[in-house]
C-alpha cells in the first residue's frame, strides 16, 4: 500500500488482513510528496514481485488530495501500472480529486472509506 503516515500504513495493512489479504509491503510518501516522489514510490512498490495490487490510502491534511491524484495519474502514465489500483482519499480538496480520478478514464478503483478500499483490493486478488 502507498500511504502518507506510518499509523495510516499500519491500520491499512490491518484492514487488508482482516478482509483476507496479505500485504506485501507499504511505502509512506509523507506529507509533502511531489510527482517525482510518488512516481518513485510506485516504482519501488512494483519492484516487489509479491505485489499483486496496490491500495493508495491518503489523508489530505497537509497534502491536498488533488495534488496527490495529479501525481498519481502522472506516475500511472510514466510507469504503466498494470496491477489493480484501489484509491481511498479523504481530506482537503477530496471532491476535486475524486472528479480527477473519474475523468482520467484509467482503470483505477475508487473507494469511499478504508473498509471499502480494503475489501476492494482483496476482491481484485480473487477476480
Amino acid at each position: 500500500c502507498l500511504v502518507n503516515g506510518a499509523g495510516l500504513a499500519m491500520s491499512t495493512m490491518d484492514l487488508i488482513k482482516l478482509h483476507g489479504g496479505e500485504p506485501a509491503n507499504f511505502l509512506d510518501v509523507g506529507g509533502g510528496a511531489n510527482v517525482d516522489q510518488v512516481t518513485e514510490a510506485f516504482r519501488i512498490i512494483l519492484a516487489d514481485e509479491n505485489v499483486k495490487a496496490i491500495l493508495v490510502n491518503i489523508f489530505g491534511g497537509i497534502m491536498k488530495c488533488d495534488t496527490i491524484v495529479e501525481a498519481l495519474l502522472t506516475a500511472y502514465d510514466k510507469i504503466g501500472i498494470t496491477v489493480p489500483l484501489v484509491v481511498r482519499l479523504e481530506g482537503t480538496n477530496v471532491e476535486k480529486a475524486r472528479e480527477m480520478l473519474t475523468a482520467s478514464g484509467k482503470a483505477i478503483i475508487t473507494a469511499t472509506d478504508l473498509t471499502d478500499a480494503a475489501q476492494k483490493v482483496v476482491a481484485t486478488l480473487s477476480a
